[in-house]
């Protein structure tokens, strides 16, 4: 059971988190646009579950992430970053096909994406793989390998791993029907993952796209009748309602400035990781997601200059 006051008592493995799904480029406005009216983007590094995985790194925990890339410039590219952050890259697959992106616009709100897709959703299941994930406290996916083949494969393997080794499971409900194929049942498919992981994070977006238009306390219902244990509903600048089943939060928002919102969910989810990882309660640890948050919102682009969790705690009196 996870409980709000307690901490979560995690395996002795080599390695912290392992993060498992897409690494993209994320090509970002220069301006501050609604409709993709600008005419210049700069690329960054990007994809949910690296993101957190080189966020991490740079707080103080140990992370890997699992991946696939294209043999071209762009999956040098993003290699290059996570060997910049000694992030060791064994788990990464270069693949036969182009390396992912998504077109975004630099928002102070919710940034709107497109989506061009290959060599993500083209992870393999392999020995290597297994071993990082055996070895390994958390491991944390979203729902962009489950969308497509054969990707969704590698995450049914990796979630009956995870539980046999006992690794704290959490999951990124990012539900988006354009990263699906027509005509699959994907928000179904998303409801039955959620029996299989400790801990989910939808956003109020990403609830109303998996239940349709409810209020917060009832959506949360949703997801922890669905299984979980622990649901964290982010609120962008109105913070995020918690509920371990038996407790119900609300937090604040520590954010003061916003410059881009791109990566902010993901920065929240590594303060949350590096503060469990280091022994913190849930409660303590959510702090630390929204202190990180606060921290990024400053800068564009999903991956900053972190400080380590430790700075973070004193910069926001945590």
């Amino acid at each position: 059971m996870l409980k709000l006051d307690g901490k979560i008592d995690l395996q002795n493995k080599s390695n912290d988190i392992i993060t498992v799904g897409e690494l993209l480029i994320d090509m970002i406005s220069t301006d501050y646009v609604e409709n993709f009216e600008c005419d210049t983007y700069r690329k960054f590094f990007g994809g949910s579950p690296a993101n957190i995985a080189m966020n991490v790194k740079k707080l103080g925990i140990s992370s890997l992430v699992a991946s696939a890339v294209g043999n071209d410039g762009l999956g040098k590219f993003l290699l290059e970053h996570l060997h910049g952050a000694n992030i060791n890259t064994r788990c990464v697959q270069e693949v036969d096909y182009a390396t992912s992106m998504v077109l975004v616009t630099k928002s102070k709100n919710s940034p709107i994406p497109i989506f061009y897709r290959e060599a993500d959703y083209h992870l393999a299941y392999t020995a290597e793989l297994e071993e990082a994930l055996i070895n390994s406290k958390i491991a944390h996916f979203s729902c962009w390998p489950i969308s497509r083949m054969p990707v969704r494969d590698t995450i049914e393997k990796v979630l009956k791993v995870a539980r046999e080794n006992n690794l704290l499971i959490c999951f990124d409900p990012n539900y988006h029907p354009m990263i699906w194929q027509k005509g699959e049942a994907g928000i179904e498919y998303v409801k039955s993952i959620i029996s299989k992981i400790d801990i989910v994070k939808p956003s109020e977006d990403d609830a109303e796209r998996l239940f349709g238009k409810d209020s917060h306390q009832n959506q949360i219902e949703k997801f922890l009748k669905l299984g979980a244990n622990l649901v964290i509903m982010t609120l962008g600048k109105d913070g995020a309602i918690v509920s371990d089943g038996t407790e119900t939060i609300t937090c604040n928002t520590l954010a003061t400035e916003v410059v881009d919102t791109t990566g902010a969910g993901d920065a929240f989810w590594s303060g949350f990781y590096a503060a469990v990882v280091k022994g913190y309660t849930i409660r303590e640890a959510l702090n630390f997601g929204f202190a990180v948050s606060a921290y990024k919102l400053k800068f564009t682009g999903a991956v900053v200059d972190l400080p380590k969790l430790e700075v973070i705690k004193e910069v926001y009196g945590i």
